[in-house]
């Protein structure tokens, strides 16, 4: 428990470098043409982007300086060296490294949404082949009703390394997509951080207590620099945290959940994201027509942010979304306005459902409707993780 302790103190120290660094570091983003104006404001003040970059490397520091804690006694005595778990360490640290910059290349260069999907599987490596190295373990548990129809586990093989690989994906990329207005990434990535924090700090004193120790050792700092972020990136915002933080964010929970073998549980703590990736695929994949910015359509006399459209030309219409038409209307997950040629509906985001189901609202109402939600969400997976999951695995 010293360890964290000191984490905890260091973190601490970290989020008052960050909450001091972004507001001086503002005039150097903006003189760089890293700047944007807030689409859902009056006021159209440059506003500078990109400063999720400030938080991950702070966080990265962090981590770099408590390595000699952690493993101050080995460096002593390295007869011992516990060196799976620094290669585990470096490996994570790498891979975040490695989102940091692909992330800040991003904001620069603007790289389409097919880089976005392959920088974060190049990204993972380090930490598939580490898992490989020292774990190489590819067995699944089958939950007790199918155990007599396909066995207590089964070993699914390179198929498992698939799926760490696109964990890592999604993950980079949910936080991204849910997305538009101030607050919401940092806000989001919070709670999902916070969610992680408790879930170690209940799973301490059991077997894999040393996976979630490591994983506090990341999450800690990881937390502490974002709620600086957050700071300043809350309604109003003076800050835009560009894709970079979204990046960082989602390797470090992939890096937690990958190594601390809790990739499932981490994913419980991702159901507003599922949620919202599905609902967007029929735009993501161009099904329906995608405009380049979903975020909700603001009103400036009314100082309310109502849900956002899309169009869709009734000559252009073909089974699979007309399909989807049909299935989301029934199930109520859209509005839709039709006339002779054309149908309207609103952007699939979680953010448009909300105003779509609660009407238009402020900006900030809405952030904290969506953070809220976010939090009820945590609450039902460790619902599901613990009650819910003995009824289906031994020993949860």
């Amino acid at each position: 428990m010293w360890t964290i302790i000191i984490i905890c103190i260091i973190s601490l120290i970290a989020y008052f470098v960050t909450d001091e660094l972004i507001p001086k570091l503002k005039d150097l983003f903006i003189k760089a043409g890293l700047y944007g104006v807030d689409l859902c404001k009056v006021s159209k003040d440059k506003i500078p982007e990109a400063i999720g970059v400030v938080s991950g490397c702070v966080f990265l520091v962090t981590n770099f300086l408590f390595i000699p804690v952690v493993f101050g006694n080995s460096l002593i005595d390295t007869r011992n060296f516990p060196h799976n778990e620094f290669a585990e360490l470096l490996a994570g640290l790498l891979s975040i490294c490695c989102m940091l910059l692909l992330g800040f290349a991003d904001d620069v260069l603007d790289l389409r949404w097919r880089y976005k999907l392959l920088l974060p599987t190049v990204a993972s490596l380090p930490l598939l082949v580490v898992y490989y190295v020292n774990f190489n373990s590819t067995t699944i548990i089958v939950p007790i009703p199918l155990r007599d129809y396909l066995g207590p586990s089964i070993n699914i093989g390179f198929l498992y390394y698939i799926y760490m690989g696109m964990l890592a994906v999604f993950c980079t990329n949910a936080i991204n997509i849910l997305a538009g207005i101030n607050g919401l990434e940092v806000g989001q990535s919070v709670v999902i951080a916070a969610s992680i924090i408790i879930f170690d700090f209940m799973e301490l004193r059991g077997e894999q207590y040393k996976a979630h120790t490591f994983s506090l050792h990341l999450m800690i700092p990881y937390l502490a620099t974002t709620l600086a972020l957050l700071k300043h990136n809350w309604y109003p915002s003076r800050v835009f945290i560009g894709d970079t933080f979204c990046y960082v964010s989602g390797m470090t929970f992939a890096v937690v959940g990958i190594l601390g073998h809790f990739s499932k549980t981490v994913l419980l703590f991702f159901i507003p994201q599922i949620f919202n990736f599905i609902y967007s695929t029929p735009q993501l994949f161009h099904i329906i027509p995608c405009p380049r910015h979903r975020l909700p359509k603001y009103s400036a006399e009314t100082d309310l942010v109502q849900a956002s459209r899309t169009v869709i030309a009734k000559k252009d219409l073909h089974l699979v979304n007309g399909v989807i038409l049909k299935t989301f209307t029934l199930l109520h997950l859209i509005e839709r306005v039709e006339d002779e040629e054309y149908i309207t509906i609103n952007n699939l985001t979680i953010i448009n459902l909300f105003l779509i189901k609660l009407g238009p609202m402020p900006e900030k109402r809405l952030t904290s409707s969506l953070l809220i939600f976010q939090i009820f969400c945590s609450c039902l997976a460790f619902i599901i993780r613990y009650p819910m999951a003995s009824y289906f695995y031994n020993n949860i």
